[in-house]
């Protein structure tokens, strides 16, 4: 079981950001002997399939050195001109091989772990230039597993050599009385082939290795249930630093709920536990908004504020209760509310007019406004 420098076992898969940070750092799963058989199996197949083009270019390459008039032989300067000609004709050939062997080289590594490229990677670390560190890599556990890995594809190597050429022992005489031309190409698909089934014999150590390389990968990423804790409270904010930014926000909403209280139409109250401060804008062809509401301390404020801002203070139990449980602040009450509260905004725009002297004094709003059980909350 694996441990930290802390003594805590390492039991808890690694989360989306340790991975992700690992990433960052080129801390992935890749198999040498995964990249070292990609280019093997392209190789042998790249001479297999461009090995007869390849094999003419050269002969024609060959043939036209080999074949130089007296004159070319004697002007100094044809000898740059025919390096230049033979070289581009021969980068040409060995184009396609080239680009087979440059793609495997690539697609290798990107088949475990995905296209990386880590600047970190390549900065350069001291560390590794400490020859006590070196030796201590050298003969670690790791190096040896690597010294077991290289014997052993030594030998597979070696044993699908042997069989390959054991097989192919009729061809390799035969090459001996073939003209040249055909001997050429017949030499090149013979060595294609023999590549090819060598290159197969690394896919057993290919198939043990890529595992192996997984599961270390996965286990050097483990971490502690301390680790996992840390780094959810470094993700999701320290309880206290959370709590205290609840509580700037909760005071940033209450000032502006004051600063609007002012503005309102009218403040229904229960009439001491509850408060709640409503205003209607005809304009807006909304229903009323909720702009403030409060309980027990902060609903004496609200009344307070109400009172030196001449706000009609309305007592109505039930319906204060109903729109301060369901409605929240900024938002518009609950259609089951709308009657309860046109009644009161009704009586309150005859209140102004009988303060104004435009009418006569209207009777006291009843408390059995038509509220919806639904929307009732008891005392």
């Amino acid at each position: 079981m694996a441990e930290s420098e802390s003594g805590q076992d390492k039991t808890e898969d690694p989360t989306e950001k340790k991975k992700k940070d690992a990433r960052e750092k080129g801390e992935i799963a890749r198999s040498k002997e995964l990249n070292t058989l990609a280019i093997m199996l392209a190789g042998a197949a790249a001479l297999l399939i461009f090995g007869g083009a390849l094999a003419q270019e050269m002969m024609d390459l060959m043939r036209l050195n080999f074949s130089l008039s007296r004159e070319v032989v004697l002007d100094q300067r044809s000898m740059g001109t025919y390096l230049l000609h033979s070289g581009l004709i021969a980068l040409l050939a060995i184009q396609p091989v080239m680009i087979t062997l440059l793609l495997a080289a690539l697609i290798g590594p990107i088949s475990l772990g995905g296209w990386l490229f880590s600047a970190g990677t390549m900065a350069p670390k001291f560390s590794r230039m400490n020859p006590g560190a070196g030796l201590k890599r050298m003969f670690s556990a790791k190096a040896i597993a690597e010294l077991l890995k290289a014997l052993a594809k030594f030998f597979i190597v070696l044993f699908v050599a042997l069989l390959v050429l054991s097989a192919d022992i009729d061809d390799l005489l035969r090459i001996a009385h073939e003209p040249l031309d055909r001997a050429i190409i017949h030499s090149l698909q013979v060595v294609g082939w023999s590549t090819l089934w060598m290159a197969c014999g690394l896919i057993i150590i290919a198939a043990v290795d890529v595992p192996i390389q997984l599961w270390e990968s996965i286990k050097k990423l483990k971490m502690t249930k301390q680790e996992v804790r840390d780094e959810h409270k470094d993700q999701e904010g320290r309880p206290e630093v959370k709590q205290r930014i609840r509580q700037l926000q909760r005071e940033m909403s209450q000032r502006r709920m004051m600063a609007a209280i002012p503005d309102a139409d009218v403040v229904i109250t229960n009439p001491t536990h509850y408060a709640v401060a409503l205003k209607y804008d005809p304009d807006k062809s909304g229903a009323p908004m909720l702009i403030a509401k409060g309980s027990d301390f902060l609903a004496l404020k609200i009344r307070e504020i109400a009172a030196a801002n001449e706000i009609l203070l309305l007592e109505s139990p039930a319906l204060a209760r109903s729109i301060y449980y369901s409605t929240e602040l900024e938002q518009e009450i609950p259609g089951g509310l709308y009657l309860a509260v046109a009644q009161v905004l009704a009586y309150v725009y005859q209140i102004r007019q009988y303060r104004a002297g435009k009418g006569k004094r209207p009777d006291p709003l009843k408390d059995d406004l038509p509220i919806p059980p639904d929307l009732r909350r008891d005392s």
